[in-house]
């Protein structure tokens, strides 16, 4: 029987931590246990899991921010596997038992990863469910460069592989996860994707680390996909399907960055050509038909003076 330790992070979420640990109570696994840690929160969350009393391991402290936490969490659990989740987010039943499923068939995985359930609070109080869905590649580190990695809570990972690349880094401020994935795939851990959309991710805020922020996310994100590039290059793993698409990436990355730094933008974007000086951008919502067109004939510039119009 394969033993799940779910840790959840609480700071300031009372409006949420109940549904939250109430569905890792709820889970048709049957070996979990739920540990949560009041990181020193200001309102009702730590009275609000109190009330679970001897359901959960619960932890309290000052504050010590979201990754040294995580460690924390990581360092109480008991489990072979570990499912992070949010004080904001919520999980359905069957989550942690459809991608326990795969581990019957395959062989040692590291990393297991799935579709997240967005629900997405409008301005004016109506609520919304759509799938992130992964794209359809086997390759993980072509996922990593296009940033479809889902959002923390989608995955299942080895507390071994997390103890071994040294759990989360305590520094890194935005795309916490992100950063923590690229140190798990340097270090060779294999990933396997599973069944998912069984997280639920809210997004019901813009005073979240990544959103408070736009230019510093799109900095990191910049700032890792490079680490990864210069990886594979110094390992001799830099094939073109993966060059295409780093090239693909970085200029999607361009196009938003253009809205909050024109020069970060701008060096992007010659960054694909010394990539690939012929490359053309598949179609996605990101690219038209008309953006392509006007990008393979006329370049960025004039790509994106005319998206603009």
């Amino acid at each position: 029987m394969i033993k799940v330790s779910i840790l959840i992070p609480c700071y300031n979420a009372e409006q949420w931590v109940s549904q939250a640990v109430e569905s890792a109570l709820n889970q048709t696994a049957s070996d979990c246990e739920v540990i949560c840690i009041d990181d020193g929160s200001t309102d009702r969350t730590l009275k609000r899991l109190l009330a679970f009393g001897s359901r959960i391991r619960l932890e309290t402290g000052p504050n010590q921010g979201g990754n040294q936490t995580r460690n924390r969490l990581l360092e109480l659990s008991r489990g072979e596997w570990i499912q992070y989740l949010d004080a904001d987010d919520y999980l359905k039943p069957e989550k942690i038992r459809n991608q326990l499923s795969d581990l019957l068939s395959n062989e040692q995985p590291d990393v297991l990863f799935g579709d997240v359930l967005v629900e997405t609070t409008l301005p004016d109080g109506r609520v919304t469910q759509e799938i992130d869905p992964i794209p359809e590649v086997d390759d993980a580190w072509q996922l990593f460069c296009r940033w479809g990695l889902p959002q923390t809570g989608g995955y299942l990972w080895k507390k071994s592989a997390l103890n071994e690349v040294g759990g989360w880094n305590i520094k890194q401020q935005v795309c916490q996860e992100n950063e923590l994935l690229l140190r798990l795939l340097k270090a060779g851990k294999k990933f396997l994707r599973t069944p998912g959309g069984d997280t639920v991710y809210r997004i019901w805020s813009d005073n979240t680390v990544c959103r408070r922020d736009p230019l510093r996310t799109l900095r990191t994100r910049y700032q890792l996909i490079n680490d990864a590039v210069e990886h594979l290059d110094r390992t001799d793993k830099l094939p073109a399907s993966r060059a295409r698409t780093v090239a693909q990436s970085k200029l999607q990355l361009a196009r938003e960055a253009i809205n909050y730094d024109r020069d970060l933008a701008f060096q992007i974007a010659s960054e694909v050509q010394q990539i690939m000086p012929a490359f053309v951008p598949d179609a996605d919502r990101a690219f038209t038909s008309t953006y392509r067109f006007a990008y393979r004939f006329l370049g960025f510039s004039v790509a994106e003076q005319l998206a603009q119009l």
